[in-house]
Parts: C-alpha cells; sequence; structure tokens
C-alpha cells in the first residue's frame, strides 16, 4: 500500500471529491460529511455540471459534469487528494480509471462505497491503482473515519458522529460498516474512544483486506487495541494472523466473529462476500484460527477476572461471542496491560431502551419502574429517525395480514369491531359512533365528538349539482348504470384537490402542533402560543412563495383556505364550516385546531400574504373535528400518524358517497337519456386536421 499509517488513508486537510454526487445516497451522506468535516471540495456527475449542492456556513459542493472538468477547473490547490465513488456498479470502472488517468499525480485514495460491483471489474480496479500507486478501499465499504483529527469520507457515523464516535484508542476494522458505528458505542461503556473506523467492505474480493490494514495499525501511536468485525467467507482472516504471527503483531486484538448460527446452513449475512467456500472460510474456522492465536480459549463474562490475568501473559487479545462482552472484554485487555481508559465511561451497560410508549401510564408508575429511553447508537439512531416521522403516534408492528385483522372478526357466532360485539353496538350506540369505533379502534371519549362528526358528514353531503363528485354520479346515471357504480364514480371524483384536502390540513397541523406540549386540543387553558405559532407559519409562507414567485414556479398553497364559491366578499366564510363553529360557541366548546384555522387566515391578510381573508372551507373544519378527536390519541401512540392524516378525506367520502347515491336517484328519475352529453357545438378541437 501506498499508505503507511491509517492516517495517511484520510486526515484533516485532505481534499475529498465524490463521483455520481447528485444520486440520492450521495447528496445525503454528502451533505452530513460537510457538516461534519467540511471535507469534499467538489463533485461530478454526467450531465449535471454546473449545478451546486447548498450546505450551510458556506461548505457549497460544486458539480461538474466530469472528473476531467473538476481538474481542469480546480485550483492547484484545491484538487482533491482522496475520492469517494458513489457511481451504480456499471459505472465504477469508468469513473475510477478516469481518476487514474486525469488525477494520478493528486489522488492517494479511493473509497468505492459502491455494492454489487462484480469481482472482474474490482479485480480490475485493483490493477489500474496499483498502476498509479493509489490506496483502493471497498468495494462495498461504507467508509472511514479518523476520529482524533474530526474527518471523514462515507457514510460512518451515520448523520451525528460526533455522537458515536469519541477520540481514544481502539481502531475498529470491519467487514460491515454498519458495525463500525455500533462497536464505537458499545466501546464508550467501558471508557474507549476510536482512533479510526475503517470499513473494508465484505465483497467476495476485498480491495484492502485485513492483513495490510493490520500492518497499518501497528504504526500507529494512537491506536492501543485493534478491534475486528469479522464475516464467513474468504481467507483475509488466515492471511492476517499469519502476518501477525510473522511480524509479531505489538498491537492486542479483540474481535468478534459473527454468522456463526449461518454454518451449515444456506443463510447469508448479506453480503457478496459472506460466502463459505474452503476450510479456513466458515465462521466456526475463523473462531478457531483467532483462538490459537490468542492462545486463549473464548471470553467468558464469569471469569473476567481469571482472563485478565491470562491477558497479562499472552498479550495478544481475546475473542468475544457476543457483541456485548466486548465492553469487559476491553476492560480485562486495559487492566491486564495497563492501557488507560480514554474518558470515564459514558454509560453502564444496562438495559436502555430506544423506544418507551407508556404513555399516560408512566404516571402511575413509580418513578424507579418507568424506563427512560437511552442514546440510540448509529445507524440505529438515523434510522429510527427516518422511520418515525413525528413523536406522534404509533409505530405499527408490520406482519402478515393475510386473512387477520385488528378491525374485524367474526367466530361463527359474533361479529365484532375492534372486540366490540356488533350486536351491542347495535342497540347501544349511532351508526357515527360505530363508524369512529371502527376507525380509530378505540370509542369516543365524548359525547359533543360523535355530534360533531355527524354534521361533517352532514355537511358533505352535498355542495350543489355542479361539484365534480356529484357531475360523476350523473354520468353514470346518464349512462345508464346501476346506483352502485355511481357511488363508485362519485369516489372516483374525490380527489386531492376536491375532498382530499382534508389530508394536506392534518399534516399541517401535526407539523405545527407536534413540536409543542399540546395534550388536550379543548383545553383552552393550556395550549400553546398561537399567535407566535400562526405568525412563523406565515412568515415562512411569505418567503417560499416570493421565492417561487421569482422562480416563475408554482408555489404551494396552504390547504383548506379558500374556496370557489364562498370567496367573493372581503373577509369569507364557509357556511358548513360556521355550523360547526357555531355549535362549538353554543356548547360553550373549544376546539385549538378551529382557532388556529381562523387566526392562520386572518394573520396571512395582514401579512398581505393574501389580498382578502379566505374562508376556512368545510374541508378545514372536518380536519379540525376529527384531529381534535386523535390528537389525544397520538399524543398516547395509540393510533398512527398516518391514520389520523387519513380520517378527515374519509369522513369527507363517506358523506359524500351518500350524496352521490342522492343525485344518481334523482336523475335517474329524473333526467333524459345522456342528458350529460357536452353538445359538439360546445367542444373545441385545439389541433388542425392532418388529413
Amino acid at each position: 500500500m501506498r499508505a503507511q499509517c491509517p492516517r495517511d488513508l484520510l486526515k484533516e486537510g485532505d481534499r475529498v471529491a465524490v463521483s455520481n454526487v447528485t444520486g440520492r445516497e450521495a447528496v445525503k451522506v454528502s451533505f452530513a460529511s460537510q457538516l461534519y468535516c467540511g471535507n469534499i471540495v467538489a463533485g461530478w456527475a454526467l450531465g449535471r455540471g454546473g449545478q451546486n449542492i447548498s450546505i450551510p456556513k458556506g461548505r457549497d459542493i460544486s458539480v461538474f459534469g466530469q472528473f476531467e472538468d473538476l481538474m481542469a477547473k480546480l485550483p492547484d490547490d484545491q484538487r482533491p487528494n482522496k475520492i469517494v465513488v458513489y457511481s451504480p456498479p456499471d459505472a465504477v470502472y469508468g469513473d475510477v480509471k478516469e481518476v487514474t488517468e486525469h488525477g494520478a499525480k493528486h489522488v492517494e485514495t479511493i473509497f468505492v462505497i459502491t455494492e454489487h460491483v462484480s469481482v472482474e471489474v474490482t479485480a480490475k480496479l485493483k490493477l489500474l491503482c496499483d498502476l498509479e500507486n493509489i490506496d483502493v478501499i471497498g468495494c462495498n465499504t461504507l467508509g472511514m473515519i479518523n476520529v482524533h483529527e474530526r474527518t471523514r469520507v462515507g457514510a460512518v457515523g451515520g448523520e451525528t458522529p460526533d455522537e458515536t464516535f469519541l477520540p481514544g484508542s481502539a481502531c475498529i476494522l470491519s467487514n460491515s460498516g454498519n458495525m463500525v458505528n455500533t462497536i464505537a458505542g458499545y466501546l464508550q461503556s467501558a471508557g474507549l474512544g476510536v482512533s479510526y473506523g475503517v470499513a473494508t467492505g465484505k465483497d467476495t474480493l476485498i480491495l484492502s483486506p485485513l492483513r495490510e490494514l493490520l500492518a497499518l495499525s501497528e504504526k500507529d501511536d494512537r491506536s492501543k487495541i485493534i478491534v475486528l468485525y469479522v464475516e464467513p467467507g474468504g481467507t483475509y482472516e488466515l492471511d492476517a494472523i499469519q502476518w501477525a504471527r510473522d511480524h509479531q503483531l505489538t498491537k492486542p486484538i479483540l474481535v468478534y466473529v459473527a454468522g456463526s448460527f449461518a454454518d451449515g446452513t444456506d443463510v447469508s449475512l448479506g453480503h457478496a462476500g459472506a460466502v463459505v467456500e474452503g476450510p479456513y472460510t466458515s465462521a466456526a474456522a475463523k473462531m478457531q484460527l483467532f483462538d490459537e492465536y490468542f492462545g486463549l480459549p473464548v471470553f467468558d463474562v464469569k471469569e473476567q477476572e481469571k482472563f485478565t490475568g491470562m491477558l497479562a501473559e499472552q498479550r495478544r487479545g481475546v475473542r468475544v461471542n457476543t457483541l456485548h462482552d466486548l465492553v469487559p472484554a476491553a476492560t480485562a485487555l486495559m487492566s491486564a496491560l495497563d492501557i488507560q481508559r480514554d474518558f470515564i465511561p459514558k454509560s453502564p451497560l444496562a438495559l436502555k431502551p430506544w423506544i418507551v410508549g407508556l404513555g399516560a401510564f408512566s404516571q402511575k408508575l413509580p418513578p424507579n419502574l418507568v424506563p427512560h429511553v437511552g442514546a440510540i447508537v448509529e445507524p440505529y439512531g438515523s434510522l429510527i429517525k427516518k422511520y418515525v416521522k413525528s413523536s406522534l403516534g404509533r409505530i405499527p408492528a408490520r406482519q402478515s395480514m393475510r386473512n387477520a385483522s385488528h378491525a374485524s372478526s367474526n367466530d361463527g357466532v359474533t361479529p365484532r369491531v375492534y372486540g366490540y360485539s356488533l350486536l351491542n353496538l347495535m342497540n347501544s350506540c349511532t351508526f357515527v359512533d360505530a363508524v369512529l369505533l371502527s376507525w380509530l379502534g378505540f370509542p369516543v371519549k365524548h359525547r359533543f365528538e360523535s355530534k360533531l362528526v355527524e354534521m361533517c358528514l352532514t355537511a358533505s353531503l352535498t355542495n350543489g349539482p355542479g361539484t365534480i363528485s356529484a357531475q360523476g354520479a350523473k354520468l353514470a346515471a346518464t349512462a345508464g348504470n346501476s346506483p352502485n357504480t355511481a357511488m363508485m364514480t362519485t369516489l372516483g371524483t374525490i380527489g386531492t384537490v376536491h375532498g382530499g384536502n382534508g389530508q394536506k390540513a392534518a399534516r399541517l397541523l401535526i407539523d405545527v402542533f407536534g413540536g409543542t406540549d399540546l395534550t388536550n386540543p379543548y383545553d383552552q387553558e393550556h395550549i400553546p402560543n398561537l399567535d407566535r405559532l400562526v405568525r412563523a407559519y406565515v412568515s415562512e409562507f411569505r418567503k417560499k412563495k416570493a421565492a417561487a414567485k421569482d422562480a416563475g414556479v408554482e408555489y404551494e398553497r396552504i390547504p383548506c383556505l379558500g374556496h370557489p364559491v364562498f370567496n367573493t366578499e372581503r373577509v369569507n366564510y364557509d357556511p358548513r364550516e360556521r355550523a360547526l363553529y357555531a355549535y362549538l360557541e353554543q356548547q360553550g366548546l373549544y376546539n385549538v385546531f378551529f382557532d388556529f384555522y381562523h387566526r392562520l387566515a386572518n394573520e396571512l391578510f395582514t401579512q398581505q400574504a393574501t389580498t382578502k381573508v379566505h374562508a376556512v372551507n368545510v374541508d378545514a373544519a372536518i380536519t379540525c373535528v376529527l384531529m381534535g378527536i386523535t390528537w389525544p390519541l397520538l399524543v398516547e401512540h395509540k393510533i398512527t400518524v398516518d391514520r389520523a392524516i387519513d380520517l378527515p378525506f374519509l369522513a369527507f367520502a363517506l358523506g359524500r358517497v351518500a350524496g352521490g347515491a342522492s343525485e344518481y336517484l334523482d336523475h335517474r328519475e329524473s333526467g333524459t337519456s345522456m342528458d350529460m352529453r357536452v353538445p359538439v357545438a360546445e367542444c373545441r378541437f385545439l389541433g388542425r386536421p392532418h388529413d
């Protein structure tokens, strides 16, 4: 290798260029890396030259069409010496070849992130780079991090590397990139930080094998312990152990060999190179290799003191059977070899749940029985953050739902809705009560909620024969279709513009109130500062609207404000929304979401974002009613955010499909055949005849 120590692979001051930088994954990782260390000088992507990836604090990434253009246009002191390849498998060879042709005098290391690169292409990459004395890591590497100098390439550390990687004495070399992050998190509990974390990749052909990386680590003064994560497949560990014996490696090794469960089966660990072929490639064989090198059995946490004595004598290291044994094994190893802790252990290795959903029940438990959420190690923290779109709502456990349902059951005697007897519901509640139970999974808590939803369904029945959905039902009737077809047509003519805006309104309310401490939307004495929320929202909306107009593109409008019929006055109202709001006032009730929407309509006019006070339309009213019902369930994680977002649309559709049936019945009885057809005289052709 060209590198003489791990620092030569990546250090502060290195200049990084990224191939296919505008790709989805490359953009995301480059953005996080640039915020962390700002070492990316440019990127290139075919056909994207001249673009710019905007990064805060002036660390924008310029995009060139080809690597040759990048090298030609950057000044000499900004030309990259490190390359990160995010190209698709078929383009990897071409991009690396271009780097070797136009950057050989500058480039020292290439990190190939791409997976599924063929063995043939991988071998050619090695030949290309060796000819130009360029080190290459990968393929299928997650990248590398130099913790002491706070710099990285690739996605090692996720979006928040500082949380997982604290400067220290452990050099982590791992087949799996994600395991670099996981092991770094574990080692914190032993007071052990990280010097370098390198993901070798685990394709069939590893271009910088363990033997070479051990040699680099041996020469690094910062690294006192080498921690390995090993998977089945390949003979790289056999070569590395032989090198360690021949060169009398002085650094102790702490190793975890994964995949013993898959020995003798067809189960794969998911990496292309984790294929067992030959006597030294299985997990069991690799475990034996390390145990023989160490001269010790696998670490037993129950005999930690005994192992400390044996480690002091053998000094080569030890293998662990489980990841959480890394902590006591590292502690024993440091004690045996007089290696000082890098810091006071961050937290004990104990149960630290990542997600706790006790809801209101936590207030009834003694404090010592309430589990507290622990820090989530990467990459799991980023994955969970991506999956949990909001702090609100339940996270459903995914499973096969074939012939199964939470919503309904029938044991041959009693049909049930979410466990409630349908027969009892028929005798004890209204249709609206039963519908809300079937939609929410829980009975409503307040009688006025059922009344409000009943008013919403009535309000949705019709807004006259000119509406799109009414026209759909009338068209079905005049074409001679059956009643169910007319109802289906009504539903088919409801969409994101007509009827579906309630979904967008629900998302808006969740985005606005999700970051507040709102728990009871009916409690006027304990609500967030609405004026502040409204002013901030309108201010941001004005900026986006102005930017969109300057760019000559459509801006995203605020959902459920305004109506094509009720929109002629300086101050406008939708009479259906007024009826719902009047009922709340008559009953002495309050709904924070109604209040927010009314203030929003007025603030838009006050800040001159609109030329009139738009009506809070019926879609908004339905959304406010249903969000009032669902908010406590979201806070207590009893329903999902997606369910809460869908409910306003479902309510509108349920009311309107009944109205569509009435239009069908009326039109079938009173209309004439094909009377919905547009006369030929009113139709226009916008092209010209070609015959």
